[in-house]
């Protein structure tokens, strides 16, 4: 399974550089920690250092859009944003978008 993530600071209308990354994933029901890394320049993470188990189940990526609010000078009402997803298909590549501002978010299923 490939996975990567874009983050657009909707408020400031450009990537969001910056932003940790958790990728957990469920086992035996609990979350267990798969890989972390920052966004890039272009609010990006494609590479998440190293290599990465395919799974099926029950994965989730979690947002620390807290620490990027705090370096941007602003509060938010969202400290952290956490999207869980399903693999069904672990040759499959996921693409998971987030559309950030200090008082809402939104996220699709990428390509």
């Amino acid at each position: 399974m490939s996975l990567s993530s874009h983050v657009l600071d909707a408020v400031r209308g450009r990537p969001a550089r910056g932003v940790r990354i958790r990728w957990e994933r469920q086992h035996a029901g609990q979350w267990e920690l798969v890989a972390d890394a920052v966004t890039d320049d272009d609010g990006r993470v494609g590479d998440w250092g190293g290599h990465v188990p395919t799974t099926e189940g029950l994965h989730r990526l979690v947002f620390d859009s807290g620490g990027y609010f705090t370096g941007q000078g602003s509060k938010t009402f969202y400290p952290e944003v956490v999207i869980v997803f399903e693999v069904v298909d672990a040759d499959a590549h996921h693409h998971v978008p987030l559309l950030l501002s200090p008082f809402a978010y939104s996220t699709y299923r990428g390509s």
